[in-house]
């Protein structure tokens, strides 16, 4: 019960470091689901929806923070988009989904982007583990793996053109969609920690 207590108080403490004022989280809130929604529909996140995302975010926090509220914008967008770089480098991404962490980036600034990039890689892993069982590709999916690992081992990082986005046959996830569920659930999280009553 004592260790509950703490693990409850540490959330509280590591959520209300990174609090995001409530205007900021409803926009960034409407701004992934409607991505997600989009994603997942057409497998596409339009430039018209990443851009307008990345632009409000910085005229928000500028407008609610001054000159703070642009840096912490700034770094945001700046921190994600070169986290996943390499990644659409690779075609292991595509460049809505860059662009898309970008604009959550600058609408929640740096720390929470990276809690929301966090949740929404793991829920995009378990999303993956259900479409490859249920599609019944076990065995192609493992065999794709080890030839990208082992290509990685021996080759360094190097786009492999069978196994990539540019590949039709291979299967896609709407990457947007598990960022949505993702914000929504950091968003619970930080809510429950920072209003948990004793």
């Amino acid at each position: 019960m004592i260790q509950l207590q703490q693990s409850i108080l540490l959330l509280r403490f590591v959520f209300a470091l990174y609090a995001v004022r409530e205007t900021v989280w409803i926009l960034a809130l409407v701004f992934a689901l409607y991505a997600g929604w989009v994603d997942f529909r057409t497998r596409k996140i339009p430039n018209w929806l990443t851009v307008s995302g990345l632009l409000a975010g910085l005229a928000v926090n500028t407008a609610l923070d001054g000159w703070y509220g642009t840096k912490m914008s700034l770094e945001g967008a700046g921190l994600a988009l070169g986290i996943m770089l390499p990644l659409v480098l690779l075609r292991g991404f595509g460049a809505g989904d860059w662009k898309l962490m970008g604009a959550i980036g600058a609408l929640l600034g740096m720390k929470p982007m990276l809690l929301v990039l966090l949740a929404g890689v793991l829920i995009s892993a378990i999303m993956a583990v259900i479409q490859v069982l249920l599609t019944k590709r076990v065995k192609s999916t493992a065999r794709n793996m080890w030839t990208l690992v082992s290509g990685f081992l021996i080759l360094g990082l190097r786009a492999n053109p069978e196994i990539s986005l540019d590949n039709p046959t291979l299967m896609k996830l709407p990457f947007a969609t598990a960022v949505a569920m993702a914000t929504v659930l950091i968003f619970t999280m930080s809510h429950w920690a920072t209003n948990w009553q004793w």
